[in-house]
């Protein structure tokens, strides 16, 4: 990035924001930073200028600026060393699952390995939370993850935003279901992520008929209290999932590539 280029003073909806007030100048510059570090705008590797420079190019308070390149430092995103200056840190540093990074990466466009990495996550943890919530669920979880699967129905294809949250709500019911509270934990980290996977994906879909059936053969596994199949039966649909993510990847990339010709 080019910090001369950057405006002299950081605006909010056309308004300085060091008119506001100070929780919000630390909010609305700390989300500014993220975006232009994820977006590459601000390269990895490279360094800040010093705070003095910043405050002035920003228009904010010291402290306004410390507190908010603490929390970049807590995210991973920069490091900070005495005479070194600040430097952005690489990619593998950064908390992906920290809401503001994770709403820059999805604005910015999420990359093939952002979905990879999710899919494989959701590989080992999905089939066991399946199995124990076949195993473990109450009656009202059995009606949660039931309605879910209703509102899929419901959707089908002609609603793609109504069936992304419902297949949110499906599966995120069955992580809850299973009793274990790390799982939950993980269910509740990635919501954001896995409704932006399903958002893609469904509109890649080829089958929504199929997608219900994969659907259906988990619910009727948990709700008959089968808990290998239960297992076995998300396996497949994350199975589904993974070569959805795939074809709609490869058509994003293709689209890019002619749109750019």
């Amino acid at each position: 990035m080019t910090f001369a280029k950057m405006e002299r003073q950081l605006t909010e909806d056309g308004e300085p924001i060091a008119a506001h007030g100070k929780r919000t100048v630390r909010e609305t510059l700390l989300r500014h930073l993220v975006e232009k570090i994820v977006s590459g705008e601000i390269a990895e590797g490279s360094t800040l200028p010093n705070e003095a420079e910043l405050t002035e190019r920003f228009g904010v308070s010291r402290t306004s600026l410390r507190e908010a390149m603490q929390y970049l430092s807590a995210l991973g995103l920069v490091r900070s060393r005495t005479r070194a200056g600040t430097t952005v840190l690489p990619r593998e540093n950064w908390n992906y699952l920290d809401p503001l990074v994770l709403d820059a990466m999805l604005s910015t466009g999420a990359d093939k390995t952002f979905y990879t990495s999710l899919i494989d996550a959701r590989q080992l943890l999905e089939p066991a939370a399946a199995a124990h919530a076949a195993a473990n669920a109450s009656a009202r979880q059995l009606a949660q993850i039931s309605k879910a699967y209703e509102e899929m129905v419901e959707a089908n294809s002609r609603d793609n935003e109504a069936w992304s949250r419902a297949d949110l709500d499906f599966h995120t019911a069955i992580i809850d279901a299973s009793g274990n509270w790390v799982y939950r934990q993980f269910g509740s980290a990635i919501r954001a992520a896995l409704l932006a996977s399903f958002r893609l994906t469904n509109r890649a879909s080829q089958s929504h008929e199929q997608a219900l059936l994969k659907h259906y053969e988990v619910l009727e596994a948990i709700r008959m209290r089968r808990p290998e199949a239960a297992r076995y039966a998300m396996e497949q649909l994350i199975g589904v999932a993974r070569s959805e993510i795939t074809d709609a990847l490869r058509k994003a990339r293709i689209d890019q590539s002619s749109n750019t010709e």
